[in-house]
Formats: structure tokens, C-alpha cells, sequence
């Protein structure tokens, strides 16, 4: 199975309206999830424990509590300094993938 990074157009509008809206002292972020098990997601997560796949360092599926810890941290006062961040909740994948700028390993 492979991953890929959030998509380029959430980043870019995740980062304007971060600086746009700063002057109102609003801060923007967003956050990327991985797998998470749902109703939705459920066959397929079988699928994948029926094959043994690792699906990321923590070797679990995250759990629709999983985002809401992070969306409730970033509603904190004490992140108020925040902005601009797209926020990986995915149990590491992100972390396994192979740096863009990084030798191929086969040369």
C-alpha cells in the first residue's frame, strides 16, 4: 500500500488564508489524516489486516477520536500562535515516505 502527502491545493489554502486572515488574528490550519476506521473505511481495512499490510510505524488505524484530539488541540488557546500548518494525523506514513530530495537508494 502506499500513501501520498495531502494535496498541494490544501496546502497552498491552508497557508493564504493563514496569512490573509492573520491580520484579524485568525489563525487557519488543516489537518491530514490517514487511515481512519469508519463505516466508510471498514472493508477495505479488512481487506488490508486480512493481507498483513503495515499501514505505518504505530501499526494500528487511527480512530475517528484520533482527529478529533487534534482538531480540539488546535482549538486550544495555547496554540493560538499556530497558523499556517497542515497537521499529518496518520499514525506516521507521512514519516515513511521517501524524501523528494534523497538518493535513490538503487543508483
Amino acid at each position: 500500500m502506499t500513501t501520498t502527502p495531502p494535496k498541494a491545493a490544501l496546502n497552498g489554502l491552508t497557508r493564504a488564508l493563514a496569512v490573509a486572515l492573520a491580520p484579524y488574528q485568525i489563525t487557519v490550519n488543516a489537518i491530514a489524516p490517514g487511515w481512519v476506521r469508519t463505516p466508510m473505511s471498514e472493508s477495505e481495512l479488512l481487506e488490508l489486516d486480512r493481507d498483513g499490510m503495515v499501514m505505518n510505524p504505530l501499526h494500528r488505524v487511527g480512530q475517528p477520536s484520533d482527529i478529533a484530539l487534534a482538531a480540539l488541540w488546535l482549538t486550544d488557546e495555547a496554540n493560538a500562535y499556530t497558523t499556517g500548518a497542515v497537521i499529518p494525523v496518520d499514525g506516521g506514513q507521512r514519516a515513511m515516505l521517501p524524501m523528494p530530495w534523497a538518493a535513490d537508494p538503487r543508483d
